[in-house]
């Protein structure tokens, strides 16, 4: 027991005379605000007191940093020792754009690095591709190939520095391309890291960029998981993600128990398909998610995912190695927080939903820029808010202690509310059969859908209020310089594509894809075959046209 029965005793008494005293204040002001909720709509009490804990143990359920349940954290120095990576998200035009941005900003102190790509590239499509119309190097870096990749890299110190890929369908020939490149440059596999983020049951709920449908799209993972333990030991295979589905409109809950219940799925295939020991991966699994505007809420979310993960990995698996239980994670500030009204109000709520991911004991952190609802961050932007954990790492003070806020009844009671809630979910869909049979069902996409609309109808009522949007609304516009990609940098990137073709040895690539398509169809691990085949320049869409083939196009059934 957390308290003394003399404690508990003290802590009633004085709790039932402070509500007679709350009771008289509220005739004295019976316009007073009624409830109080979350962000994620949780109910949150006038005050938090020794009995909202009171069935807590210390050493059960809350303990010290880098101990079971590791609730304070894997580590056990915590940011003294080390701070978070400072990660910023980078992707924009060519491989040659894309790059002088990463060199900018390790100039700036950045630790490491983080790429997202165009829609051509997130969908497995090339540039000239006819569906490529428009978008290419428009929300990201375009890659087709290898020449593509090694440009990207370029002046990049790959045994130093990790990087992290933002790819989810395609993931197999983005790591290709990495490895393959690692090698060109003589830098042994074994030295390499980063994190693939290659985690498609959370497309299918959230982010809909897909390609082939859920049981051969996890099976792809389960082939990097594999080929990742055995020859790039450094390297996270997988970003299991919660992000995108908090972007979609879920709450911190949903965020919290899909998430982990994607984990869970992908452990289980792994296990089973390729029959491997738990121990032999789960150390390189890695998750992430979205630090929202509710302080409280998200630093209390991150601490019970630690937590949950811990029984989980312990309980459900048998994971003997302490690495296979901690839940290490990268976090980025909320891309759904951001308004286009009064946007240097961005920057404000980026600092605030920063310092929640760093009190939740991220591992890694990126911060959105002022300017991201508008457009691509300009150098400026993205420059103020990498400066922006600098300070929280340098000048707060908040590196100092681990956990800082452990012990606190408030923090502790919504950290086992938040807790409890997502174990609700998880039974829910293990009784469904597991998180593919849940999302053929449509179960995440609807509670997401009713979430989100639940949010909006709130927005629209001003019971919750969005600064600049439904409240302190003013006519004056701020001047937000845009970042645009030229057309032309399209069509330079096409024409660089198409040059590859004709200069490449086309009769070794079709032999690299009948391989890969030989492997596809026998079950056989396709990352040997993969990277065999970005180095004989095979391109982006030709490897995905086979995993179209074999394994067919998926069609979202739009849920109703």
């Amino acid at each position: 027991m957390y308290f003394s029965d003399e404690t508990q005793k003290t802590s009633h008494e004085l709790t039932r005379k402070w509500e007679d005293d709350v009771q008289k204040a509220l005739q004295s002001n019976p316009d007073q605000k009624e409830r109080f909720a979350t962000v994620s709509d949780l109910d949150i009490s006038r005050l938090y007191t020794p009995e909202d804990i009171k069935d807590m143990d210390f050493g059960r359920d809350i303990g010290v940093p880098g101990e079971f349940p590791y609730l304070r954290g894997n580590q056990v120095t915590g940011y003294r020792g080390r701070h978070w990576t400072f990660r910023m998200f980078s992707g924009m035009g060519s491989a040659q754009d894309t790059n002088a941005r990463w060199l900018m900003l390790l100039r700036e102190g950045q630790t490491g690095l983080s790429t997202a790509f165009d829609f051509p590239t997130l969908m497995g499509y090339d540039s000239d591709s006819p569906r490529s119309l428009g978008e290419v190097g428009k929300c990201g870096v375009a890659i087709d190939t290898l020449e593509d990749f090694l440009a990207l890299i370029d002046g990049i110190p790959l045994d130093q520095v990790t990087t992290s890929m933002t790819i989810n369908p395609p993931a197999t020939v983005l790591w290709a391309m990495y490895c393959a490149a690692a090698d060109i440059k003589g830098v042994p596999l074994s030295k390499i890291g980063g994190t693939i983020q290659n985690d498609m049951l959370k497309e299918f709920i959230a982010q809909k960029t897909f390609m082939c449908p859920p049981e051969p799209s996890v099976k792809l993972i389960s082939d990097t998981v594999e080929f990742g333990a055995k020859y790039v030991p450094r390297w996270n295979t997988i970003s299991i993600s919660g992000y995108h589905i908090r972007e979609a409109g879920a709450t911190a809950i949903q965020e919290l128990a899909f998430t982990l219940r994607d984990g869970i799925e992908y452990v289980e295939d792994v296990i089973r398909r390729k029959k491997m020991d738990v121990d032999d991966f789960a150390p390189n699994l890695s998750f992430f998610f979205n630090s929202h505007i509710d302080f409280f809420e998200e630093i209390c979310k991150m601490r019970a995912a630690r937590r949950i993960w811990a029984k989980v990995m312990r309980d459900r698996f048998g994971a003997k190695n302490p690495r296979s239980l901690w839940m290490r994670f990268h976090t980025q500030t909320a891309g759904c927080s951001l308004t286009a009204q009064q946007p240097y109000n961005n920057v404000v709520r980026t600092a605030v939903e920063a310092l929640a991911a760093v009190l939740g004991g991220t591992q890694s952190l990126h911060t959105n820029s002022l300017d991201e609802a508008f457009c691509l961050p300009s150098d400026h932007a993205v420059e103020v808010a990498l400066r922006t954990q600098q300070i929280l790492a340098e000048e707060t003070g908040v590196i100092n202690t681990m956990d800082p806020l452990a012990g606190s009844y408030f923090i502790e009671a919504l950290t086992n509310e938040i807790e409890g809630k997502a174990w609700e979910y998880i039974e829910k869909i293990d009784a469904m059969g597991g998180m593919i049979a849940a999302v053929e069902k449509g179960f995440p996409q609807m509670e997401i859908a009713d979430s989100a609309y639940k949010f909006q109808r709130q927005i629209e009522s001003k019971e919750k209020i969005m600064v600049g949007v439904n409240k302190y609304v003013t006519e004056a516009q701020h001047v937000i310089p845009l970042v645009e990609i030229d057309e032309k940098m399209g069509e330079a990137q096409i024409s660089r594509l198409q040059d590859v073709r004709r200069r490449r040895d086309n009769r070794a690539v079709l032999q690299s894809l009948s391989d890969i398509r030989t492997a596809c169809k026998s079950g056989d691990n396709v990352m040997p075959h993969c990277i065999g085949a970005v180095k004989n320049l095979a391109s982006l869409q030709e490897i995905c046209d086979v995993y179209r083939d074999v394994y067919g196009e998926y069609r979202d059934p739009g849920l109703y």
